[in-house]
């Protein structure tokens, strides 16, 4: 049987065409039925306060970091989504006198503006801005991380992928976008050989860090979340990490704050992972594959998935 058109963004992949039982059964799910979704390999962890969620966020950097000796270096792999961990880093590291001189980290994604350029230290929607601007610019000069030891993505991908092969990747930690996506894997565009089928997991594993063209919802959540909803101010593609980088981290870490990704969303990556359904039109789904993710939702943010007039 063909797959459904998106009723979204016809020329696109995403997870409106998958069949629709697996798309009810994600919106019948309670918050109860998602704490009870772990398995070997995918653990599910709730936080009652905005407090204990973005500091147990950012005590995964520090925790990373820690492990961090001359000869086995070794670090994190971050997001720009949610963001509100990034402060508290900084103080953390400041409050315990952590040196950062063997710890490392990863940008997961940029912008390529019009030009054809990655998006420079002076691009306001940057994130390689936000996360100086955040993080690492307000660490102690005495524990700054040397300039070396951060790895931002460029046109130059295979220099950035190699370095995942040089520095052990403790974690990797993520959002979801409301293309169910981490970094900016998003789904891809319904042509040439992915015109009645999108690539199979298989294929989409073999993704490396690359330029990608960025579908339609996510120009939209992105002004939504940082732009003041302005949509012609975001970039339509961006460099981003694959799922080759991704499956090198010992552990993929996903926060769940609500706001980033909806009460449905939220469900159908947690209920595809959980029973190990797997459909590039989901990115996300994909991490069924590795061994060890985590997903981290903060209670108060995730409504009932329901219809509510207003």
């Amino acid at each position: 049987m063909a797959r459904a058109l998106s009723k979204i963004a016809p020329d696109w992949w995403d997870y409106t065409t998958l069949d629709r039982k697996i798309l009810d059964a994600a919106a019948r799910l309670s918050v109860k039925d998602l704490a009870q979704m772990g398995r070997p390999g995918f653990t599910v962890r709730f936080y009652d306060s905005v407090q204990e969620f973005y500091c147990a966020e950012a005590l995964e950097y520090i925790d990373a970091w820690k492990q961090a000796t001359p000869d086995t270096p070794c670090g994190i792999c971050g997001p720009i989504g949610p963001t509100e961990q990034l402060p508290l880093v900084a103080q953390m590291v400041n409050a315990m006198g952590l040196s950062l001189k063997h710890a490392h980290f990863w940008g997961m994604d940029e912008w390529i503006l019009d030009n054809g350029k990655a998006a420079g230290d002076d691009f306001t929607l940057g994130f390689k801005k936000a996360d100086l601007d955040l993080c690492f610019n307000r660490i102690d000069k005495k524990l700054a991380m040397p300039k070396a030891n951060l790895h931002f993505p460029t046109l130059d991908v295979d220099r950035y992928s190699k370095t995942y092969d040089q520095i052990r990747c403790v974690l990797m930690q993520g959002g979801q976008g409301e293309t169910k996506h981490w970094a900016f894997n998003d789904p891809v565009r319904r042509e040439g050989k992915y015109k009645n089928a999108p690539p199979t997991p298989a294929e989409f594993r073999k993704l490396s860090t690359r330029a990608v063209d960025l579908h339609p919802i996510t120009l939209s959540q992105n002004a939504r979340t940082s732009g003041g909803g302005a949509v012609q101010n975001v970039p339509s593609r961006a460099l981003t990490v694959g799922p080759r980088e991704t499956w090198k981290a010992e552990k993929v870490s996903i926060w769940h704050p609500g706001h980033h990704d909806n009460a449905f969303g939220i469900r159908l990556s947690t209920l595809m992972i959980s029973k190990r359904i797997m459909d590039s039109a989901v990115p996300m789904s994909l991490l069924a594959d590795h061994p060890n993710v985590q997903f981290n939702f903060l209670r108060p943010g995730i409504p009932e998935c329901a219809v509510e007039m207003h």
